[in-house]
C-alpha cells in the first residue's frame, strides 16, 4: 500500500514567514489593506506568487475582495523545469505553516478523464513556490480549503486551451462553486517604465477574457509574465462558462516597494465575477 503524498513546504521563511502566528498576523494585514465595498462570487482571478513584502498587498486586495469557495483549482508556471509539461497532483496534502490542505480528489480525476494532457506528477510541485504563496491567503479566507494544484511547463496555445475547456467541464459537472486561481507575476527585470507599458499591453486581453490574444501579446512583444500559461487556461474555462469581461483590482511593481525603478517585477490583480 502507497503511503499518500505529501507535499512539505519549499519556501518557508524565504518567500513568506514560517512562523504560524507571523504569517498569519502578515496575511490578514495584507487582506485588510485594501478593503472591498463588497466580496463578491469569481469564476477566475490572477495572482501574484513573489514575495510577501513585495506582491502580498496585491495578492490580499484579491484574495480579500472574492468569496472564496471551499474548492478551488490553482495554477501556476513551471519555474524550475522539473516534470511533465501539464503536472497534476490528485491526491494527497500539501502542508503550509498554517495547517494542511487536502487535494480534490474527485475534480482532479475528472479533470485528468477530460484532458488527458495532465499527467501525475510529484516532481513538478516538489520545489514550485508560485502555488505555495498563495495557499496560506486562501487558507485564511477559506478554512474548508480543498483544491487541485496544476503547474504548467507549456506555452502551447492548443494544449492551454485544452485545460481550459476541460476545467470548464468539469466545474459544470461539479455543480458547486469552484475558483480557478492563475499564479501569475507579470514582466520581469526590465525597467519600471517598460514594465507598466508592457504589463498593460497584456492585462488589456484579459480584462477583455481574450486568451488567445494574450497568449501572441506574451509570446510576441516578449513579456516575461511567467503565469500567462495558467492565465490562459483560466480566461478559456471563465470565458465558456459564462464570464463576460474581468476587473483590475490592483496593479504595483517591486520598484513600489524597494525604491529600484531599474529592474521591477510587476504584479497584477484580476478578478473574473461570475454573472
Amino acid at each position: 500500500m502507497t503511503a499518500t503524498p505529501v507535499r512539505h513546504p519549499a519556501v518557508a521563511g524565504r518567500f513568506y514567514p514560517r512562523d504560524p502566528e507571523v504569517l498569519r498576523e502578515d496575511v490578514h494585514t495584507y487582506l485588510s489593506q485594501t478593503p472591498p465595498h463588497k466580496t463578491v462570487r469569481a469564476l477566475g482571478c490572477v495572482v501574484p506568487h513573489a514575495g510577501y513584502v513585495y506582491s502580498g498587498h496585491v495578492a490580499g486586495a484579491v484574495l480579500a475582495a472574492l468569496e472564496v469557495p471551499e474548492l478551488c483549482v490553482v495554477m501556476c508556471p513551471n519555474h524550475t523545469g522539473m516534470g511533465r509539461p501539464l503536472a497534476i497532483m490528485s491526491e494527497g496534502t500539501w502542508e503550509t505553516p498554517l495547517g494542511s490542505v487536502t487535494i480534490a480528489t474527485d475534480l482532479a480525476a475528472a479533470l485528468k478523464q477530460r484532458c488527458p494532457l495532465l499527467q501525475e506528477d510529484l516532481t513538478a510541485h516538489h520545489s514550485e513556490h508560485a502555488i505555495e504563496v498563495e495557499l496560506p491567503f486562501l487558507q485564511i479566507r477559506q478554512p474548508k480549503l480543498k483544491f487541485v494544484p496544476i503547474a504548467l511547463g507549456t506555452a502551447q496555445f492548443e494544449a492551454l486551451e485544452q485545460l481550459g475547456l476541460a476545467l470548464a467541464d468539469s466545474i459544470n459537472a461539479h455543480h458547486e462553486p469552484i475558483l480557478l486561481v492563475a499564479s501569475s507575476d507579470m514582466n520581469h527585470h526590465e525597467s519600471d517604465a517598460n514594465t507598466r507599458v508592457k504589463d498593460q499591453s497584456a492585462i488589456a486581453p484579459i480584462l477583455r477574457l481574450d486568451a488567445r490574444a494574450l497568449h501572441e501579446v506574451v509570446t510576441q512583444r516578449n513579456v516575461s509574465m511567467c503565469g500567462f500559461g495558467p492565465a490562459v487556461a483560466m480566461l478559456t474555462a471563465a470565458k465558456k462558462l459564462g464570464g463576460v469581461s474581468a476587473e483590475l483590482v490592483k496593479y504595483a511593481t517591486s520598484g513600489d516597494i524597494s525604491g529600484d525603478r531599474d529592474a521591477v517585477v510587476g504584479y497584477a490583480g484580476i478578478i473574473v465575477p461570475a454573472r
